[in-house]
């Protein structure tokens, strides 16, 4: 699969802009809930792990991509 150097870019802004600021964001946020207790009725934490799961599939999406473009 064929892609310009300014798709590549956005592509790889987008990997960084997950895995260096957001993640780590969410996983601090997701860990101070945990320490609040109860995590069955606790919003921060149901929501936050919720997010990561997101972020991580689609820094999984963007990685294989990466790798499958030329």
């Amino acid at each position: 699969t064929y892609i310009t150097a300014e798709g590549y870019k956005k592509l790889k802004d987008e990997l960084t802009q997950l895995w260096k600021i957001e993640r780590p964001q969410v996983t601090q946020v997701v860990h101070e809930a945990a320490k609040n207790g109860d995590r069955s009725e606790n919003g921060d934490y149901i929501y936050g792990k919720r997010r990561l799961r997101e972020i991580d599939s689609r820094v999984r999406f963007l990685t294989k991509r990466l790798e499958a473009l030329t």
